[in-house]
């Protein structure tokens, strides 16, 4: 498993066919995701996980953590969410969120992130604001 920064472009095609394969391809690209850090996780060489981080002050907002279906369940999400959170720290951030699937939850919960139960709904999906802060 291989974590490197990629280009905005290169997480479209996963971001669309994991999480929105029933919304047109242009739904998934984000206006901010030129002023993002994109991540990807490459198996054989093959990008099979993406993840878009956006800092604003002492904050950063992830979206889009998505996996190829195939390689779900192998604790993939959970590296990547574990080295986009290392990487907030070393940027002596002071607040990591998400806008996370209700059903994802328990997830985001393992690392340490609480529900804000801040909701809302978008395209027939619930969401929740889940978040962690590292200010001392």
């Amino acid at each position: 498993m291989n974590i490197k920064r990629i280009e905005a472009s290169e997480t479209w095609q996963i971001r669309h066919e994991v999480m929105w394969p029933d919304q047109p391809f242009e739904f998934v690209q984000l206006e901010t995701d030129n002023s993002g850090f994109h991540f990807g996780v490459f198996e054989d060489h093959k990008l099979v996980s993406t993840i878009s981080c956006f800092i604003e002050g002492r904050e950063m907002q992830f979206r889009k953590l998505a996996t190829l279906t195939e390689y779900q369940g192998k604790g993939i999400a959970s590296h990547l969410l574990e080295y986009i959170l290392q990487f907030a720290e070393e940027r002596d951030l002071e607040k990591v969120w998400c806008n996370a699937r209700t059903n994802k939850r328990s997830f985001y919960e393992k690392f340490g992130m609480k529900d804000t139960y801040k909701t809302f709904t978008k395209a027939g999906q619930e969401f929740t604001v889940m978040e962690i802060n590292f200010s001392k």
